[in-house]
């Protein structure tokens, strides 16, 4: 409430509060495990941001959404994890670990802020896909290497198959269990049962791919894509559709505020001391310059063409590349055998910090600074 009042995202509030609670006398200790953040929180947050998707938006912006989410994910975590080993000196496999988990901006976050922000609308779907599309590229990229950091087969067309594997595998994963669910919503009028199927479907979606080493973020992605469409052509009545959406809103918010309050807490106990201060602004600047030559080039490439993205979207895809839980997950999934371990845990923490404190607190003033509000553009 506090946070609205002073027309701030509600997610830097709730960091802020988790660091306030980190600082009390006797404070409680709820470490935010890898485990947590993959099997209880981030599947039904994937999940809601797609269901909540514009289907024919989306499909629209698809070429630069796609290609901002992939080929830019690749281009700065190139760039990161380059950085790293040469300013740093972390060995290869630390510093591309590093570079691709960071790389990706974070659906938890960025959706969250810029609906809080009510930001233009063709922004917001190029944001708001380009954020859950490169973070599964994000995750299927550090699962390769994650592979190859535990020994794995490191030619080039084992790799390339893994990668399909786990973008291919998830899409058709999520289809399956969403197409089953969307038969049996089709037998029943029962709300409590749609909202108990669509629950089953964005966990089943994303545990299931993860356990067959498949992305859980595109199956989850491709489940609320799925449901979302066909719920919009009738599959599920008109009310039981407003039950159902106003319930993942509700998911999705309790989610957020728990995962942002732990952010803060975990933050406020990360012994910054282990790495200074110098390997932490390091790993901040690369961030910014990584996304930078991640947006502004392949922006370019489209300026020609009805997907054109305005100089102050770029602005705004720049700043408002958030991160948050994703790369948090992915760092505490670095193997103890990368010597660079917790290093990357603790750069992680530092860098999702100054996004959502930083980068977050001044995205109301970028966006109003370039009219890119809701109703104030056509």
């Amino acid at each position: 409430m506090l946070s609205r009042r002073l027309h701030l995202p509600y997610i830097v509030g709730l960091v802020v509060a988790g660091l306030l609670i980190a600082l009390l006398p006797n404070a409680p200790d709820f470490p935010l495990s890898r485990e947590l953040i993959f099997n209880v929180l981030l599947p039904p947050l994937v999940f809601e941001a797609a269901l909540q998707l514009d289907w024919r938006r989306f499909r629209n912006e698809l070429p630069i959404t796609l290609t901002l989410a992939f080929v830019g994910v690749a281009i700065a975590g190139a760039a990161v994890g380059f950085g790293m080993h040469q300013l740093l000196g972390w060995s290869w496999i630390g510093a591309a670990l590093f570079g691709v988990l960071i790389a990706a901006t974070d659906p938890v976050s960025v959706i969250a802020a810029f609906r809080e922000m009510k930001a233009e609308k063709r922004l917001s779907m190029v944001v708001e896909s380009e954020s859950l599309l490169n973070d599964g590229a994000a995750a299927v990229g550090f699962a390769v290497l994650l592979a190859l950091a535990n020994g794995g087969p490191n030619d080039f067309a084992t790799s390339s198959l893994a990668f399909i594997w786990a973008t291919g595998g998830g899409v058709a994963i999520g289809l399956a269990i969403s197409g089953v669910a969307l038969v049996i919503a089709g037998r029943t009028d029962d709300h409590l049962i749609e909202i108990t199927l669509t629950t089953i479907v964005a966990y089943a979606s994303f545990l299931l791919a993860e356990h067959y080493h498949s992305s859980g973020v595109i199956a989850a992605l491709t489940a609320g894509l799925t449901i979302g469409g066909a719920s919009k052509n009738g599959i599920i009545a008109d009310q039981d559709r407003v039950l159902v959406l106003s319930f993942w809103e509700y998911v999705a918010f309790l989610a957020n505020s728990v995962i942002f309050i732990l952010i803060g807490m975990n933050a406020a106990n990360q012994p910054l001391h282990e790495i200074g201060w110098f390997a932490a602004a390091v790993a901040i600047i690369l961030v910014l310059i990584g996304r930078a030559i991640s947006i502004y080039p392949l922006a370019l490439l489209f300026s020609r063409s009805r997907w054109r993205l305005p100089l102050p979207y770029q602005h705004t895809l720049f700043w408002g590349g958030l991160r948050g839980a994703l790369a948090l997950a992915l760092a505490l999934a670095v193997p103890t055998s990368v010597p660079e371990r917790n290093a990357i845990i603790i750069a992680a923490f530092v860098t999702v910090a100054f996004s959502i404190l930083v980068q977050g607190l001044t995205m109301p003033w970028l966006l109003g600074h370039y009219n890119l509000r809701e109703g104030v553009r056509e």
